[in-house]
């Protein structure tokens, strides 16, 4: 192999921490994974310690170069992409954690968000970040950990730069420029990327820049915070005690970002899925930042009117790279591929979620069987997080198979309800013909060909399979490529993309209506404001 031809990708996941190398063709030629350790202190607390986060990412890259037969030398750029809004705070002269992170599953931080929505800010805040104001996202974690952690004078320390917070990547650069000798000084960059910054609930995302009020509003000083940086470009090199050598770090995002970016989603009205434990949906909404912001002004509108305003969707970064950025429109759905392990887990009715599919298809349809999968609440677009699980439509007749059937159409009708509201967000609805609008997807769900073609039919558009399923590590590579110069074009890297299995759709409108007016039924029965 030519010397330093490869990209080195860590991505920074959930449950577990992988890195791939990837050669100038983006081929993965080199992978290594580590699960961790995830602590629930209490019930909706769920934390990480960022300690073991660090170790996984530094021992899965060595690993996956060693699969690659290559070394440091071989290695032109890394490139990082990490789980989002898990928030970590750490000294900034000894990179030594205060705590452990709070994980973006966490809802700890419920009675805060409630409070800023009883102030009637909730809305001024949409308009800034593009989010709405709920547990998941950064801001109240950081205000949470300086009201609650036994630290003294954690404020003070913070207003005086002795503390960091960041989301995981910028955690990730701290101690991989650190080195693992643990360098003392406060010299160590704090850098993080925009796409992870606008995750926060700090910056705003018309300026790219943290937005001095809503620092006010939570207490949170600037000096804490990482400086936000395009996501492709030069952020700063790893210590020689890593890998070696020093390699440069030329790309940074978000997963779900990383994922939009390794789908290829350039143009405006291009949509990618990834399906893991939640479905997580971007649409690029172009580089426009006040399109989507035109009948929201701040102070205009109400909290309640958030979700008509915005259709239950949030507005954040695609990414920037070079001179250029990308705004999207995201959906979140917490419970797909984690409905699916409920199954195995927790009733024993699967041994594997591959055998759902053959199940699925052999029972031949729901019989009126509806799982609506809020274990965690619902996110987009209810964002209804006191809602549970429900199930409807079961007689004497339903039998186990009904139920996994249920569960895998699921998260079709849940990525239905949210493509068709980002359809008409795009104002896309009737432009051209919906079967030319493809949506790629990738994840472990999209290896179940019962859940892609039901995808597909009631979607009434073709669904395309990334060849490569780690398109979250596959985006990161080609951010860190495009600033290193290994690929200067977007032509460049859509040449590179390939597709393994197309599903074109094959259903009838009448079924499709039905079988949406039956989840309709089920969704509006187990959201918390069903009065019967």
């Amino acid at each position: 192999m030519a010397s330093g031809s490869l990209i080195l990708t860590i991505d920074q996941g959930t449950t577990s921490t992988r890195a791939i190398v990837f050669d100038a063709g983006a081929q993965p030629i080199g992978s290594a994974q580590r699960e961790f350790t995830q602590i629930f202190p209490q019930p909706g607390w769920v934390e990480h310690d960022p300690v073991e986060i660090a170790e996984t990412a530094i021992g899965t890259a060595r690993q996956a170069l060693q699969a690659a037969g290559a070394s440091a030398d071989d290695v032109v750029a890394l490139g990082i992409t990490n789980q989002r809004e898990t928030t970590v705070i750490w000294e900034s002269g000894t990179g030594r954690p205060l705590s452990n992170a709070i994980v973006w599953q966490d809802h700890r931080t419920a009675d805060i968000c409630n409070e800023l929505s009883d102030a009637g800010i909730a809305d001024d805040i949409w308009a800034r970040t593009g989010l709405i104001v709920d547990p998941y996202f950064s801001a109240t974690k950081m205000r949470w950990m300086l009201d609650h952690l036994p630290i003294p004078n954690l404020q003070a320390r913070a207003e005086n730069g002795d503390v960091r917070f960041g989301t995981v990547d910028a955690w990730l650069i701290d101690q991989l420029a650190r080195g693992e000798s643990g360098s003392v000084g406060d010299d160590i960059p704090h850098l993080t990327d925009v796409t992870n910054a606008s995750r926060t609930m700090l910056l705003n995302i018309h300026d790219l820049t943290w937005d001095p009020d809503l620092l006010r509003i939570f207490g949170i000083p600037e000096v804490a915070l990482p400086t936000p940086m395009p996501s492709a470009g030069p952020f700063t090199v790893t210590h020689s005690s890593i890998f070696g050598r020093e390699i440069p770090i030329t790309g940074v995002a978000g997963d779900q970002h990383a994922a939009l970016y390794g789908q290829i989603c350039f143009a405006r009205g291009d949509m990618k899925c990834t399906y893991g434990t939640g479905a997580f949906l971007l649409a690029n909404s172009g580089g426009d930042a006040h399109a989507l912001f035109t009948d929201a002004a701040p102070g205009e509108m109400g909290a309640d009117d958030l979700e008509t305003a915005s259709g239950g969707l949030l507005f954040t970064l695609g990414w920037q790279a070079g001179g250029s950025k990308a705004y999207a429109l995201e959906a979140s759905i917490f419970n797909t591929g984690a409905t699916m392990q409920w199954l195995r887990d927790g009733l024993g009715i699967i041994n594997d979620a591959a055998e759902s599919s053959d199940v699925a298809v052999m029972l031949g349809d729901n019989a009126g069987v509806y799982l609506v999968p809020a274990f965690s609440g619902l996110g987009s677009p209810h964002w209804d997080p006191h809602a549970r699980a429900s199930m409807t439509g079961i007689s004497r007749g339903t039998t186990k198979d009904h139920v996994i059937r249920a569960a895998l159409e699921s998260t079709a009708y849940q990525v239905k309800e949210v493509v068709d509201i980002m359809d008409s967000q795009l104002r896309l609805a009737r432009r051209g013909n919906r079967r030319e609008r493809v949506l790629r997807v990738d994840g472990g769900q999209t290896r179940n060909p019962f859940l892609m073609q039901f995808q597909a039919d009631l979607l009434d558009r073709p669904i395309e399979v990334s060849a490569v399923d780690e398109t979250t590590a596959l985006g990161a590579a080609f951010l860190a490529g495009r600033a290193a110069g290994v690929w200067r074009s977007d032509r460049e890297l859509a040449n590179l993309w390939q597709c393994t299995r197309r599903y074109e759709p094959d259903m009838s409108e009448s079924q499709r209506l039905s079988l949406m007016a039956g989840w309709n039924e089920a969704l509006r029965r187990t959201k918390t404001n069903f009065r019967g």
